[in-house]
């Protein structure tokens, strides 16, 4: 057996000059504490400062001198730590997308220190009931007031709540503790975990699954059985029953003693879905995401660990809950962007979750009524078990969809944001009592500011982008938080003809209260949202029939099952067309294929209303048909001939500096180094695109450049990830920092 003399340490230092392990003596107090994954206190650096690392690997083998290595000072007692499996995970993160160790292993710690139990105290009484009268006549003899309060609900209740005798009935700490030293009471102290969730759950609700669900159920629950565990994308329409498909895989694994983690996109969906599944699970069920405070989370991570709860339900980030029995992983919406992380290392769920599962034996599926081309292409090669549900099982059928030409409209003297189409749905609707959700893919007043007169648009002096138009004449920078009032008339040219383009939520509400005015409505956006608690106060409103518009962005169209919903009206389709994105006919035709899955989910017909400038894009026409086959063949075709993801992968690197010089230097070098190493290796199939400027080529005060790699084969990308990193620990501190995100979701 190996002897556990000297740690390989990972310092908690996010820096590239620090990525790498510094070997420690074990010393012998701790030889039987410090294990693989431990969270540790060492000497660092010239000064010897005391700083926190995780132990990565225990040998007996000595690096270099003995007598000139430091010792391990102590566990830390503040941080958590990693299993093994979590060190495992994020190795693969650090390899597989670039990033420190450091920062893998604190994307994998959900919660990254431990936070105190929260504590119930409960006061009970030692003597009998005739002992404490006895008492409180010689308190009430005395005139201690205090006292006698306390005393009184003594002889009426055995047991009292801590928080009842300080707070309602103001009994002093000091007269607590001469009746504990008296032995006419005793305090006890119970812990108990943090809550995040407080549903009624009702009755438990099961529907019978149809013969097409229950095929999944039984195709993937058998190869579970048989030890069998791979990936499965389940591509349903809307309204097909995929949920219901989930609650019955993930029911069958905790059945069999394991646990289940299902992902979902957005904070938005977690309250109808948690409801689902708190009606079949009980409290056996819990929720992770942004939301939580610190001890939530903590509480939460500590009952998965424990094996108190069987399912967790979050966004990407409760794909790390330390759960020692995994079984089932489930992503719903498996298209979605917020499924690829914006920081470093920028992992997307998908493929982590693959490498998971793999980890631990357990089964991975997928689900969309628009799968990402990356998932369906990987199913059309066999990588994926395929299934397809076809039927609406909401008790309607697919909604009626009309395109309605914003030119033409226009042309005919019609400025309003709503079609004629769509205001006489709306006023039908209304008469009937049914609701309406509207769509549109913006927020806020989020229009930018010109003049008519020269030009100029207001940009925001720290960031290459233009201001957005808010409310109470202020222009803000959605990047750097930036404010400035707008101006009355143009800088640059005094013209008094400086206005806003406006095409956000709060315009599109008030314009609603005015051509309606009895409508109720409620409006859903990142704006109204920030509060804690928020998604679920205006979902639950809507679903209780507060309002009869629900008007929103993105988060609305996404999942959310209201069956007196039977009309849907989409205000902007091509919006999301003019992105500077090779995702962009992708984006477009998901969301419009989910907004028309919003309506006629009940027994009513459903509408929905297309408003768009460009009728005969191939995404708005095939959403309209709900077409997904044929949209995939057109999309896959035009991928492939401009060498972009599925067809051959992506790497951005990113480099920013403050100063300009230092990141366009470090990028070009980058490119030449990437260069040669083609011509040397002798081929011509990759190629290298840059550098160029950032699209948005500078954010607070820092700019940005970036270098495009494409390449058909996965593995040639990382090559060109471990030239970059080797030139960059070679440049000064104080040069370009480099990031890697490979098959970007969005552009830079």
């Amino acid at each position: 057996m190996k002897e556990k003399k000297y740690a390989d340490v990972i310092i908690d230092i996010s820096h590239e000059k620090v990525d790498r392990t510094f070997q420690y003596k074990i010393p012998e107090a701790l030889r039987e504490t410090v294990l693989v994954g431990t969270s540790v206190m060492v000497p660092f650096g010239r000064g010897n400062r005391l700083t926190a690392g995780y132990v990565v690997e225990i040998t007996d083998q000595a690096e270099f001198d003995e007598e000139k290595m430091k010792e391990i000072y102590s566990l830390s007692k503040q941080k958590v730590s990693p299993s093994e499996d979590a060190l495992k995970l994020a190795v693969f993160l650090k390899e597989t997308y670039g990033s420190t160790m450091i920062a893998a292993l604190k994307t994998v710690l959900p919660v990254k220190r431990e936070v105190k139990a929260k504590e119930k105290k409960t006061i009970v009484r030692q003597m009998t009931g005739e002992e404490i009268r006895s008492l409180l006549a010689e308190s009430i003899r005395k005139h201690q007031t205090g006292k006698t309060r306390f005393l009184a609900a003594l002889t009426e209740e055995k047991k009292l709540p801590y928080e009842l005798v300080t707070g309602k009935l103001h009994i002093a700490p000091s007269t607590i503790k001469s009746l504990i030293s008296q032995q006419v009471i005793t305090v006890e102290t119970e812990s108990y975990y943090r809550n995040p969730v407080r549903l009624e759950t009702g009755r438990r609700e099961e529907k019978k699954l149809s013969n097409e669900q229950q095929a999944i159920v039984d195709t993937v629950i058998a190869d579970r059985d048989a030890g069998i565990c791979k990936t499965y994308l389940i591509h349903g329409i809307t309204g097909s029953g995929k949920t219901e498909v989930y609650l019955s895989l993930i029911e069958e694994t905790v059945k069999r003693g394991r646990q289940c983690i299902m992902l979902i996109p957005e904070i938005a969906l977690t309250y109808q879905t948690l409801l689902r599944f708190y009606k079949r699970f009980g409290d056996r069920v819990s929720v992770l995401n942004s939301s939580l405070s610190e001890g939530e989370r903590y509480d939460q991570c500590e009952r998965a660990r424990k094996g108190e709860i069987d399912v967790i339900i979050g966004p990407r980030s409760a794909l790390f809950v330390p759960f020692e029995k995994l079984g089932m992983i489930v992503i719903d919406e498996e298209h979605e962007p917020s499924y690829k992380s914006e920081t470093m290392p920028r992992y997307h769920a998908r493929e982590t979750a693959e490498y998971l599962a793999s980890l631990k034996g357990a089964s991975l599926v997928l689900g969309s009524a628009t799968p990402s081309l990356e998932a369906y292409s990987r199913a059309k090669k066999g990588e994926y078990e395929l299934f397809t549900l076809t039927r609406r099982l909401t008790g309607g059928r697919l909604a009626d969809v009309s395109v309605v030409d914003l030119r033409k409209e226009l042309k005919e003297g019609n400025r309003s944001i709503f079609s004629r189409k769509l205001q006489e749905l709306i006023e039908d609707r209304l008469s009937r009592k049914e609701q309406i959700m509207l769509f549109l893919n913006r927020r806020g007043y989020a229009g930018f500011v010109s003049c008519r007169s020269c030009g100029l648009v207001m940009k925001c002096p720290h960031c290459d982008v233009s201001l957005s138009q808010h409310r109470g004449g202020k222009l803000v920078c959605h990047y750097c938080g930036y404010e400035m009032q707008e101006p009355k008339k143009c800088p640059s040219c005094g013209s008094p003809y400086i206005l806003g383009f406006k095409a956000g939520t709060q315009q599109i509400e008030d314009q609603i209260r005015k051509r309606f005015p009895g409508a109720g409505v409620l409006r859903m956006d990142a704006d109204t949202t920030r509060r804690k608690g928020s998604y679920e106060e205006i979902l639950s409103s809507f679903a209780g029939e507060e309002a009869d518009i629900l008007l929103g962005t993105q988060m609305i169209v996404k999942g959310h099952d209201f069956p007196k919903v039977t009309l849907m009206g989409v205000l902007a389709a091509d919006l999301s067309l003019n992105d500077s994105d090779y995702h962009c006919g992708e984006r477009t035709f998901q969301l419009l294929t989910q907004a028309a899955g919003r309506a006629g989910r009940g027994v009513r017909k459903g509408e929905v209303v297309i408003q768009t400038y460009q009728p005969d894009h191939y995404s708005i026409t095939l959403a309209a048909n709900q077409d997904y086959e044929a949209f995939y063949e057109e999309e896959m075709g035009y991928r492939e001939l401009m060498g972009y993801p599925p067809a051959e992968h992506l790497l951005a690197i990113l480099f920013t500096s403050k100063e300009e010089g230092q990141a366009l230097a470090a990028a070009e070098e980058t490119g030449r180094i990437l260069r040669n190493y083609q011509e040397e290796s002798g081929r011509s199939d990759g190629s290298v695109i840059g550098p160029s400027k950032a699209a948005v080529s500078k954010i607070n005060d820092i700019y940005r450049f970036v270098i495009y790699c494409k390449e058909k084969d996965y593995q040639k990308l990382l090559i060109y990830k471990e030239l970059t990193e080797n030139y960059r620990k070679n440049l000064p501190g104080n040069s370009a920092f480099v990031q890697f995100d490979f098959d970007p979701v969005n552009t830079y």
